[in-house]
């Protein structure tokens, strides 16, 4: 790939931290400047080695820069559009790593309409339970999929641009429509997270939640696990792609629905046909994922 010389990381969490380690880990970086809110996050990142340069503005960040990663919740991006635009050269690169595309396009065509040939949106499809710098891995990419989502005004090279970076990471690059995007990872992130919030709320609130949570067994731990995920994260995605979500959400309460029609009625038969079902596409899936 062609070496990014100066990369600026907005937010240097375990997103950002992860990209910035990777590049290094790979030789495809120079400098690497992080922005941030917390002085504290940003002194933990230079005492990492994760980040060269600290900079609480973006006045004192982006010059020079030839390629921005925004990894801040999604919530967020809106606000830190508006402050970089006019900070921001021509032909910088930047992308993002938001779970959502359709509010970080339209916070992109709000504040940079003067730079929209070189901000790419992307998301990439890794993650984990553990927040902050401390939790950057260099290899928290590799062999994961990043989904790129291109507007119409990007120029090709800024898009090969940003599947170089996230390819030097270790990614295995994919393109979609922001809209479709949206709706994918609404099914198949959004929703799961929302469930496994859902349920522990509920337990926790109970009168006899520790005798509860004392006979959790490997069960609940696996369908709650990303339940131990970042909730500021997490509260942005599902507010951001709410439509998407509200439809999956009424999906699945449907699916319930039947569910507990056939407990009432004590039909055996259906229960295990919908479990048959369910466990042959889930052992489809994971055959597939182990193969890849």
């Amino acid at each position: 790939m062609r070496r990014i010389d100066r990369l600026v990381v907005c937010g240097v969490g375990l997103i950002g931290g992860s990209f910035a380690m990777a590049l290094r880990e790979a030789g495809a970086v120079g400098e690497i400047v992080g922005v941030g809110r917390s002085q504290a996050s940003l002194d933990a990142a230079l005492a990492r080695g994760v980040i060269d340069r600290a900079c609480l503005t973006w006045a004192d960040a982006l010059p020079g820069a030839d390629f921005v990663l925004l990894a801040t919740p999604v919530g967020q991006m809106d606000r830190v559009m508006a402050a970089m635009a006019p900070h921001l050269a021509p032909g910088t690169v930047v992308t993002d790593a938001g779970s959502t595309k359709r509010d970080v396009i339209e916070a992109a065509y709000r504040h940079l309409d003067a730079n929209l040939a070189t901000v790419v949106p992307s998301h990439p499809i890794a993650g984990a339970e553990t927040s902050g710098v401390g939790a950057a891995f260099a290899t928290l990419y590799r062999d994961r999929k990043v989904v790129v989502t291109p507007l119409p005004e990007n120029d090709p090279d800024a898009i090969a641009r940003v599947r170089e970076a996230w390819a030097a990471c270790g990614a295995v690059l994919r393109e979609m429509a922001p809209q479709e995007h949206d709706r994918v990872f609404a099914a198949v992130s959004h929703l799961p997270h929302l469930l496994a919030f859902g349920l522990v709320h509920d337990l926790a609130q109970r009168a006899n939640a520790e005798q509860l949570f004392d006979y959790a067994a490997s069960g609940f731990r696996d369908f709650t696990r990303i339940a131990g995920s970042h909730p500021e994260m997490w509260r942005d995605i599902c507010i951001a792609n709410r439509q998407a979500l509200l439809g999956e959400l009424d999906a699945y309460l449907a699916e319930l629905a039947l569910l507990r029609a056939y407990l009432m009625t004590g039909d055996g038969t259906s229960l295990e046909a919908i479990f048959d079902d369910a466990r042959k596409a889930r052992n489809a899936w994971a055959d597939k994922k182990n193969e890849g």
